[in-house]
């Protein structure tokens, strides 16, 4: 019985990843108690550094099981409490909700969108326009919808790409409902054509996620910090652009700029070119499935279009949280198309559950940076500067922190602080003015450096169409690098002399 459990315990811990991970995950359980003794707060920074490897791993071992176990040690050792991670949940059930529903919904218009964007996708051929149209469009889109629905609108096209390579140039009938990632034909064209539309969609998928970050920073409504910090200042949708405009315009032009520069330089990983073999193949592909199109397949298209539309609509004017809106979308693209089946319905939220779970996990970590004030030094000493120099240290700062917690976390923190001190009369109204959007634009743009720092990026790093394209967490960090450096440049040069 103790052979059999032992060989039970190695088999399935952290299911089929490399033996040193699993060992390391188990020291790190080791150590955390140790420096909890010595310091709750060295325990707390070790606890946040080695979520952030379980992320950088996510390839090797979903981050789920090795993130959760160190939260659920992080909870035992009273470094937080249950009721503090259910409130850090609690305040971001509307994110929750949106990926539990959205990112189903957006499951449910994927023929329409793969329509869309294969026509596109074969219609230009220039790969610096294709990336620049995705770039700019990931933007307009963030700015009135949300960064997390593009992400999944841009994983759904992207994969559906995948799938239409994978499956045509293995012989094999293309069906919407494949898995690529559970179908073990081998392909057996080139393996450099393969590799090279990995690259492909690499470089188009990061193109799109920083886009959603160039656009998320400028309303609202763009990321979920931005709605919280408008509430608190009081600015409406119009106000509130024309606020960050003066950091914003300036740091889209040069991020659209930047996204030119790396496919003309082809440098950190960009600038790969879509190969005659695989354009071939979603040319046949495009080719057969129109001419077999037949009309309720065409009438699916329409209605998902239509319902597409008013979920544009719904969210550009916020006529509900964004969870409501997914909620709405997978019943009308549902009912119009005549889905009727639970297991139909059920299958479309397999990608978005995972991640949700891993998000709590996450809120588990950042319950422990709250309680343990990990933040409060950096707060403080940015408190000591004033003026010009305080509004850079506190872009500067929450640009920091993002990269290593999360964007929404360290704005939450930072626009409560500086509440408190303005309605202590420490700060004037228009110092309180300049102070929130530093923040709001210091969690936005630098943030792009790693996948942790914004939800949108962390979905796309867990998503099924990550391993698919071998997009790993350093991968990342290396594509976000030079946007990084020239995005945040640009919105601390603006802030300095444009504000």
């Amino acid at each position: 019985m103790v052979h059999t459990l032992a060989d039970a315990l190695r088999e399935n811990f952290l299911g089929n990843s490399p033996v040193w991970y699993k060992l390391t995950i188990v020291f790190f359980l080791i150590l955390n108690p140790i420096l909890a003794i010595y310091d709750p707060y060295v325990a707390g920074w070790a606890l946040v550094l080695e979520f952030i490897f379980t992320l950088a791993m996510a390839l090797k071992c979903y981050p789920l099981q090795p993130g959760g176990l160190l939260a659920v040690e992080a909870v035992v050792l009273g470094l937080a409490t249950p009721g503090m991670v259910f409130h850090e949940t609690e305040a971001q059930f509307p994110v929750i909700m949106l990926l539990m529903f959205m990112v189903a919904g957006i499951y449910f218009l994927r023929e329409m969108l793969l329509f869309i964007f294969t026509k596109i996708l074969l219609g230009v051929r220039s790969k610096l326009l294709l990336s620049m149209m995705f770039s700019f469009a990931a933007a307009f889109l963030s700015a009135f919808l949300d960064a997390l629905t593009v992400t999944a609108v841009i994983i759904t096209v992207a994969a559906g790409f995948y799938g239409i390579y994978h499956k045509v140039a293995s012989g094999l009938p293309f069906d919407h409902d494949h898995d690529p990632t559970t179908d073990d034909q081998v392909v057996e064209t080139s393996r450099d054509d393969l590799e090279n539309f990995r690259a492909f969609l690499r470089s188009l998928m990061m193109h799109g996620a920083v886009g959603t970050a160039l656009g998320g920073v400028t309303t609202l409504v763009g990321e979920p910090q931005n709605l919280l910090i408008a509430e608190i200042m009081d600015w409406e949708f119009v106000e509130f652009f024309m606020r960050m405009a003066h950091i914003s315009m300036p740091v889209l032009v040069v991020g659209l700029m930047t996204c030119a520069l790396l496919e003309v330089t082809k440098v950190f990983g960009y600038g790969t070119q879509l190969s005659p073999r695989v354009r071939e193949v979603l040319e046949e592909f495009d080719r057969d499935m129109t001419a077999k199109r037949s009309k309720k397949e065409t009438m699916t298209i329409v209605m998902q279009g239509v319902v597409a539309i008013l979920l544009i609509i719904a969210l550009g004017f916020h006529f509900a949280e964004p969870g409501v809106v997914g909620l709405m979308v997978i019943v009308l693209a549902t009912a119009l198309n005549g889905i009727t089946e639970e297991h139909r319905i059920g299958h479309a939220f397999e990608e978005a559950l995972p991640f949700t779970a891993l998000l709590v996990v996450f809120f588990a970590i950042v319950a422990v940076i709250d309680n343990q004030g990990l933040f409060s030094p950096v707060i403080d000493w940015v408190r000591t500067f004033e003026g010009k120099t305080q509004e850079a240290l506190f872009y500067l700062a929450n640009g920091f922190l993002s990269m290593i917690s999360d964007n929404v976390f360290v704005a939450t923190v930072y626009i409560q602080e500086i509440e408190e001190l303005f309605l202590a009369g420490e700060l004037t109204r228009e110092q309180f003015d300049a102070l929130a959007v530093s923040i709001n634009t210091g969690t936005n743009i630098p943030s792009v450096a790693t996948p942790n720092g914004q939800a949108a990026f962390l979905f796309l790093l867990t998503s099924a169409l990550a391993p698919l394209i071998r997009l790993s967490y350093g991968r990342m960090v290396i594509m976000a690098l030079p946007y990084t450096i020239t995005m945040s440049i640009t919105g601390l040069l603006a802030l300095w002399y444009l504000g």
